[in-house]
């Protein structure tokens, strides 16, 4: 399997944790710093337990509304799944699944990135069975195009946001395009993006009472300059035409799967993927998990 320059392939992690013969810290430290200098770690099997059985059953699934369904999501914190409509028996089946992966994910990451466990921030985990490329989608909903991550309703103040990404088809590969590593990418684009203004919006009155009312119980996203800077990046990139016709610093990643032995294996990465732009753009069923928000190695 052709493994592209730009990600580290890990061969001495699996389902059962380091190899023996592996430094576990140093090990673990390394990849952390690797991540958090915008690398992305690949493993041609998973490094948890994904049992087939759940697999057949998510292949299995036909989602059928692709504008208001584009994944279906479980949210650890509530244990509730959101964005599957079929009959109880299926629904109570998928949330099942949903809630394993997440756990599974969740404790990887605690054991593969060791220092920044205790630390972390559980988010979403989601299964997403629809082709990215050709959906017809408002272009800011859009991950066929180049973007860095920022979610609307879930400000990280300042956090990177980790994934965990795992191919499930038997039969189609899923890929990605990935380009400059953020430092590169602000350094060329912030500007003109308008960072100088979020910054100076940062301390005004206007955010002081951003900050001000969910202390009175009013419903707001508490965004800092951090958060709106990144929000609107992740918009004007996709809009800019010139950066999106640019392939020249673009690097590609298939997860595809494999047999070995008689035995079914999906390729799986991580990465920080605010630390990234990266776009989804071919087909294959991918389930995702993200474990974390703002934890960083010290």
């Amino acid at each position: 399997m052709a493994i592209s320059p730009g990600w580290t392939e890990i061969t001495d992690f699996g389902a059962q944790g380091w190899s023996p013969s592996a430094d576990a810290a140093a090990r673990a430290r390394q990849c952390c710093e690797a991540l958090e200098q915008g690398a992305i770690l690949f493993f041609a099997r998973p490094p948890f337990p994904l049992p087939e059985q759940d697999r057949e059953f998510l292949i299995g699934q036909r989602h059928m509304d692709s504008r208001l369904h584009k994944n279906i999501s479980y949210r650890p914190g509530e244990d509730v799944l959101r964005g599957f409509s079929d009959s109880q028996e299926s629904e109570n089946r998928i949330h099942q699944i949903m809630r394993a992966y997440s756990r599974e994910v969740t404790g990887f990451v605690s054991r593969f990135l060791s220092p920044y466990a205790g630390k972390l921030q559980l988010d979403y985990a989601s299964f997403r069975p629809l082709e990215e490329q050709g959906r017809d989608l408002p272009l800011h909903k859009r991950n066929d195009l180049l973007h860095v991550d920022a979610f609307p309703s879930r400000p990280t103040r300042g956090g990177r946001i980790l994934r965990v990404f795992t191919n499930i088809s038997p039969r189609q590969e899923r890929i990605w395009l990935t380009g400059e590593r953020f430092p590169a990418l602000a350094q060329h684009y912030a500007l003109q993006a308008g960072l100088g203004k979020f910054c100076r919006d940062g301390s005004s009155l206007r955010a002081r009472l951003a900050r001000l009312l969910p202390a009175a119980r009013l419903p707001v996203a508490e965004r800092t300059a951090y958060d709106k800077f990144m929000l609107h990046f992740h918009d004007w990139l996709k809009e800019n035409s010139h950066f999106q016709s640019g392939t020249e610093s673009t690097e590609h990643l298939s997860l595809t799967f494999y047999t070995s032995s008689g035995n079914i294996f999906a390729s799986a990465f991580v990465g920080l993927s605010s630390n990234r732009t990266q776009k989804k753009v071919s087909h294959g069923n991918t389930v995702e998990g993200r474990p974390i928000r703002g934890a960083r190695v010290h």
